[in-house]
């Protein structure tokens, strides 16, 4: 008996040694800053206090040790989460440690069972997406392209995009990527210090300068432009069904709707332009922490719940959660150890955020929600960078923690296909009908790679007019819209026709990629003019004001005058600003006609900064 009672404990170490994952440790030369005593709630454990609305089911997806200070993940084109692991944060000594790893979830389960180090030489990695054969990264100073071959390892060694971002920026460093429906690369950049960035082998005269702001890149035509500037630590952006873009940020409000050109307000310093003289303001209409301190504000207990810090903003267009809360915009809340929500509604010419309300709480002061997504199933990926110091800031730093939840709602249908890439062009055209957002963006930008490729059939085109045409809904067509404009085929001649279309998001969305190469059509620009003067949409007023920033000077005098003749648009959010953003630079060309236009014009605002600027020089 003794020697059989061996036997069975050798073979039951034996079944539990096979079984037990892998263990993954830091890298080399990583090691713990805690200063405290104090560790977290053990994943399983932390899983069990967090609470969500009736319905809803949560997974730990994966927690540490398999995952560790994750800061940013994206979803590949078969489902399976990449996520970097950020070790070089706060200090960013040189030891390139940083990690990019593959989590697959093979079972369908919301539990990962496969788990590949896709790059472990990484430094100052803070953002990815993928696309076009490989992973994207921002690494300060640069913007890194890392080809990615067929065995989920380097196909080669990082190619440096974009050059110039500060290395002196901190927790406020460059991050994001997320591939927007017209094709670019969108980014962002916090308010610490700035960064003079152009393309690598550019002229050094194309450097651009940022600090604060929303950037954006474009992956075949290599060029880089700001989008909107100000703010303080933008840290999660996404779009809604009609393609408006939000990002969340800290400190002086939480949401802001990305309109291009726009000056926000700032936390502290001055706008770059010293002439814009007032700047816009955010899009909710409330703060979820109590008073106007922020210093004060880091209990989590604000009169609508949490603190002043927000970070992994998320508009959830997936098909597996309830309908109420499709279109609505998620973010992590730093201080309040919570995930919370805003509706967006219109409001003149753009929109504020209304409290929806808390959404998971996880009664752990240890979580913090820095990214999520929503993948192919409609299930939510939520990451937790899993310490006690705010903004992950150095008051923390527990090195060896980290957790990824999932989200689902009832039983979701399993995803399919299992990879997008493998699928024909017409089966990624008809994907721009899906219900499931995330398989539509995939599928147009699968179509972009395509037509860069030289591999696209010449059937996409036509099938994608017909949606446009055929198509009830105004989100779909616009789908048609963007991946017309992504393949190339959104010619000038059909765009200038959409300029009348009945929807105001068609509109907007015409106007802008009219001016997106900064030199539209003669038609174009005399339709503009026409906008200007009877459209009765201020959405569509706001593109043209937008869009005036991206024409010759010479241009801007007749829409400029055409807009600022609406007195209605006085008491807008926007309109005043944005159009004086754009007339700015004309006045001390020709005072004549600015004290003209400053005669005629509707808006006390642009009038006032007219004379202002008159009386500079």
């Amino acid at each position: 008996m003794p020697l059989l009672i061996l036997l069975l404990l050798v073979c039951c170490a034996g079944v539990l040694h096979a079984q037990a994952p892998t263990q993954p440790a830091l890298p080399p030369g990583v090691v713990n800053t805690q200063r405290t005593n104090d560790h977290p709630l053990a994943p399983p454990e932390a899983l069990k206090k967090i609470t969500l609305p009736s319905g809803f089911n949560i997974t730990l997806f994966a927690g540490e040790p398999d995952v560790m200070q994750p800061i940013a993940f994206d979803i590949d084109d078969r489902g399976r989460l990449w996520v970097v692991e950020c070790f070089s944060y706060p200090d960013f000594k040189k030891q390139d440690s940083d990690r990019i790893v593959i989590y697959e979830d093979t079972d369908n389960d919301g539990r990962f069972d496969k788990r590949t180090v896709f790059f472990d030489k990484g430094h100052r990695l803070s953002g990815l997406t993928l696309g076009f054969g490989g992973v994207w990264v921002t690494s300060a100073p640069n913007l890194i392209f890392i080809p990615a071959g067929a065995d989920d390892q380097p196909a080669g060694p990082p190619v440096p995009l974009l050059e110039g971002f500060t290395l002196k920026a901190g927790h406020n460093m460059v991050n994001g990527l997320a591939w927007g429906p017209d094709g670019w690369l969108y980014g962002r950049h916090g308010i610490t210090t700035w960064s003079e960035v152009k393309p690598v082998g550019a002229p050094e005269s194309d450097r651009v300068k940022l600090s604060c702001s929303i950037w954006r890149y474009h992956p075949t035509r290599k060029i880089f432009e700001v989008v909107t500037h100000g703010t303080t630590n933008p840290w999660g952006h996404d779009w809604d069904d009609e393609g408006q873009l939000f990002f969340s940020n800290n400190v002086i409000g939480h949401l802001w709707h990305v309109v291009p050109g726009a000056h926000y307000k700032r936390m502290f310093g001055e706008d770059f332009n010293p002439r814009v003289y007032d700047l816009m303001d955010a899009t909710s209409d409330h703060l979820h922490w109590a008073g106007q301190d922020w210093g004060k504000s880091r209990t989590g207990q604000g009169a609508l719940g949490g603190g002043h810090s927000h970070c992994g903003a998320m508009i959830y267009l997936g098909d597996n959660w309830p309908a109420e809360y499709r279109g609505a915009i998620f973010m992590g809340n730093i201080h309040g150890n919570r995930v919370l929500y805003d509706t967006l509604e219109r409001k003149g010419s753009g929109y504020t955020g209304r409290h929806g309300t808390n959404f998971l709480m996880a009664n752990d002061p240890w979580f913090r929600a820095v990214s999520m997504a929503y993948g192919p199933d409609g299930g939510v990926f939520v990451t937790d960078w899993n310490d006690l110091g705010e903004c992950h800031d150095s008051d923390g730093t527990l090195r060896t923690s980290g957790r990824i939840y999932k989200i689902t709602y009832g039983t979701p249908r399993p995803p399919a296909p299992a990879d997008l890439a493998k699928l024909s062009d017409p089966e990624l055209v008809k994907l721009q009908l899906h219900q499931n957002d995330w398989l539509v963006r995939h599928a147009r930008r699968l179509l972009q790679e395509r037509v860069a490729g030289g591999k696209l059939s010449p059937g996409a085109r036509p099938a994608l007019l017909k949606i446009f045409a055929d198509s009830p809904e105004v989100p779909r067509k616009l789908r048609a819209l963007w991946a017309l404009h992504s393949i190339g085929a959104a010619e000038t001649p059909w765009l200038e026709l959409q300029l009348n279309h009945p929807s105001e998001h068609v509109r907007w969305w015409a106007v802008q990629l009219l001016v997106e190469g900064r030199a539209p059509s003669a038609e174009a620009l005399k339709k503009f003019q026409h906008l200007a003067r009877n459209d009765t949409s201020p959405l569509v007023r706001l593109a043209l004001a937008s869009a005036l920033q991206r024409l010759p000077l010479a241009d801007r005098w007749k829409i400029g005058e055409n807009l600022a003749a609406h007195e209605a648009d006085g008491t807008d959010q926007n309109l005043p600003l944005m159009i004086w953003y754009a007339i700015e630079p004309l006045v001390p060309v020709d005072r004549v006609r600015a004290v003209q236009l400053m005669g005629q014009c509707k808006l006390a605002l642009v009038r006032q900064n007219i004379a202002r600027r008159l009386a500079q020089n």
